[in-house]
């Protein structure tokens, strides 16, 4: 453990195990990702989220649900989170340095995988923010790639240095050992920029109103039911509008018992 974090040394318990951060990168003062050591035991879906979390002040594990960033088939598990100076956890997580250990849960869950959505023809992971971890873990998928002809991102932030792995998506995920070469065909990263001069300025309402979000598509055309399948995550605020235009539309909410059009993930870091 490095000194300068002076972070207490943690113990397993029945549903956490404990991992060691391998690296760490500062994207801006607002917005970093990590890597940890994975357990041999643990598995999980594309999409999914997992506890993380460190001790708190009253000696007992802090933890909050972190989406992993990385495909279910690496050796190591990827985080992208916000810094928040006050947050009980993020305040003490954005921190971390290589050698240092957090607590991780060991049943990952959630609603932002392939299992919830019915078969369809475009996929479409609307996020904002932080909320783009999930579908860095789905865009690296190869069974994505077997069930759709057009994987989409869509990440809106508020400035340019928000934009978390522009250069990886932007190269349409050229150096995946499993997806690289599919990828260049089905692969699309649609970045937006809500407060900063960009190439796409708006949010992601504004470019799916005027259709600035489907120009670059194969398929240049609007949302479509039957044939498209929608992630999102990110803000509430983006998930209640568009969810409610989406069933405005007959998108049907899928879950993992009952299969639908589009899925959510509620669940955030702090």
């Amino acid at each position: 453990m490095s000194t300068d974090t002076a972070l207490p040394e943690l113990t397993p318990t029945t549903a956490l195990s404990v991992e060691t951060v391998q690296s760490v990168h500062h994207w801006n003062e607002h917005l970093f990702s990590f890597s940890v050591s994975r357990p041999d035991s643990f598995r999980f879906r594309s999409g999914e989220f997992v506890m993380i979390g460190l001790q708190g002040d009253n000696g007992k594990p802090l933890l909050r649900a972190y989406s992993v960033a990385s495909p279910s088939y690496d050796e190591k598990l990827d985080f992208l989170s916000i810094k928040v100076e006050d947050g009980p956890l993020t305040s003490k997580l954005q921190k971390v340095q290589p050698g240092d250990n957090i607590y991780l849960g060991r049943k990952p869950t959630g609603t932002l995988v392939a299992d919830a959505l019915l078969p369809g023809k475009r996929l479409f992971m609307l996020s904002t923010g932080t909320g783009l971890a999930p579908f860095l873990s789905v865009a690296r998928d190869p069974d994505i790639y077997d069930m759709f002809d057009e994987v989409v991102i869509v990440h809106s932030v508020r400035r340019v240095s928000d934009l978390a792995f522009h250069d990886e998506l932007a190269g349409k995920l050229a150096d995946d050992p499993l997806v690289g070469d599919v990828a260049q065909e089905k692969f699309h990263y649609v970045p937006t920029v809500t407060r900063e001069p960009f190439h796409t300025t708006g949010r992601i309402d504004a470019l799916i109103e005027d259709g600035r979000l489907f120009a670059g598509l194969p398929s240049a055309h609007g949302f479509n039911p039957e044939t498209d399948r929608i992630m999102m995550c990110g803000s509430m605020e983006m998930i209640k509008s568009l969810g409610a235009k989406f069933e405005e539309m007959g998108f049907p909410e899928g879950s993992n018992a009952q299969p639908g059009a589009y899925v959510i993930e509620k669940a955030f870091a702090g």
